[in-house]
């Protein structure tokens, strides 16, 4: 199928669906009146204005500018909008099954543009999506503004231990690359289902993550396993992603070497599990796999509890959101604070601040502040004493341009 078509599509579905508020674009400076303002930096400003012009924060305080457009959030808390490193964003069901292979391309994207759609409004301003050659359309679709979605980044189809040797993997590092990656997503290790030990080879992810450093781009490994998240920190990859069975001598080093941490502890097996037959006798979705799940909520929540004790440890927010899953990325904060006893604030930037320097993006989202894009949320609720709060996002803001605006005490995104 034609890029040029699926995107035409995508455009004519999105005109379709019904967004909370029209888009309302950037000729008028926009003022945000706010009482509590979590800043994604962890600090709280009170009974202040945000002043919007150009599509960026270009002030924080002062007068209100004469013509600007007004919206008063001050019975709600804003932050930034939040990131998700970590996110399948065309993993979708069809048909009350996970859609494979031969489903028409054009019912995928339709899908992917609902997805996207969902996690907009649910406050996700901006996703990292690993694993899908599909993803660049959809990227450069939300970019020029065809249909309405979060920031995109993605690695387009990833590499494992079969991609080849060293050499082989570089070469494909440089072909990611050219074909308008942001970054290279690797697979270390097998799945939580089964067992999560190594399977690419020290040589393998030294190659591989290396060439990819020489290249500028970033690299984020799939590592269940203590020795795959070891050997990922030690060639020098960017983030390891899940970890359930990281040690605490590989924390260390993790936190020594600057190596990002994404736990994925509070939605995805949780999501797995609510929709088992939906996945049931795909690939190795079978029972040892499900039983194995059950066990696994527990196995993680206890790694991220160790992972937490390392003070110096950057922990980023990915959900590794699939099909179920989209629109429902804020349970894994709930999680993390509830169960797992990370403090709210900190939750709060690991979802904005932490996130975004760790793709980049540190001088672009993730904080309220001058010179900033104008990323901003606002929910009913605050987050730092009512962790359900995070389900009630009821003000989305990316770029300056308006994409849901509820009125206080509105449905808005309610526990499943």
């Amino acid at each position: 199928m034609p890029r040029i078509l699926r995107f035409l599509l995508a455009a004519a579905f999105a005109a379709a669906i019904p967004v909370p508020n029209s888009v309302v674009s950037q000729e008028r400076p926009i003022v945000v009146k706010a009482a509590t303002v979590l800043d994604g930096n962890g600090q709280i400003l009170h009974n202040t204005i945000i002043v919007v012009e150009n599509g960026k924060i270009a002030r924080i305080g002062g007068d209100t500018p004469a013509g600007a457009i007004v919206y008063d959030l001050t019975g709600l808390t804003v932050t930034p909008g939040w990131i998700d490193t970590h996110a399948h964003i065309f993993w979708h069901f069809d048909n009350g099954r996970l859609a494979g292979k031969d489903e028409p391309p054009v019912h995928a994207m339709l899908h992917a543009a609902d997805n996207a759609i969902l996690t907009l409004n649910a406050g996700f301003t901006t996703i990292q999506s690993p694993g899908s050659p599909e993803d660049k359309d959809l990227r450069e679709a939300i970019a020029r503004g065809i249909i309405p979605g979060p920031r995109m980044l993605t690695s387009l189809e990833p590499l494992d231990e079969k991609s080849g040797p060293p050499e082989k993997l570089r070469e494909l590092v440089r072909e990611r690359k050219q074909q308008g990656a942001d970054f290279i997503k690797l697979f270390a290790s097998k799945s939580i289902r089964e067992g999560g030990t190594q399977t690419m080879t020290d040589d393998q992810l030294q190659a591989a993550c290396g060439e990819a450093k020489s290249l500028g781009l970033r690299t984020i490994v799939h590592a269940h396993s203590a020795e795959s998240a070891k050997a990922a920190t030690l060639a020098g990859c960017t983030t390891i992603e899940h970890g359930a069975y990281v040690t605490d001598d590989v924390f260390a080093l993790m936190a020594q070497r600057g190596t990002y941490y994404d736990p994925n502890i509070g939605l995805v097996l949780q999501n797995y599990l609510a929709n088992k037959e939906k996945y049931l006798g795909i690939g190795n979705y079978n029972e040892q796999g499900f039983a194995f799940m059950e066990k696994g909520i527990a196995i993680v929540l206890d790694t991220f509890k160790k992972a937490l004790t390392h003070k110096d440890l950057k922990i980023v927010y990915g959900t590794d959101a699939v099909a179920g899953a989209h629109g429902r990325n804020f349970e894994e904060f709930i999680v993390r604070v509830r169960d797992g006893g990370q403090d709210p604030m900190a939750a709060i930037m690991s979802a904005t601040s932490i996130s975004a320097t760790s793709l980049g993006l540190k001088d672009k989202i993730g904080a309220i502040a001058p010179g900033m894009d104008a990323d901003i949320i606002a929910m009913d609720g605050d987050p730092l004493y009512d962790v359900t709060a995070a389900r009630r996002v009821l003000f989305v803001m990316k770029g300056g341009k308006v994409y849901e605006n509820l009125e206080p005490g509105a449905k808005g995104h309610s526990p499943q």
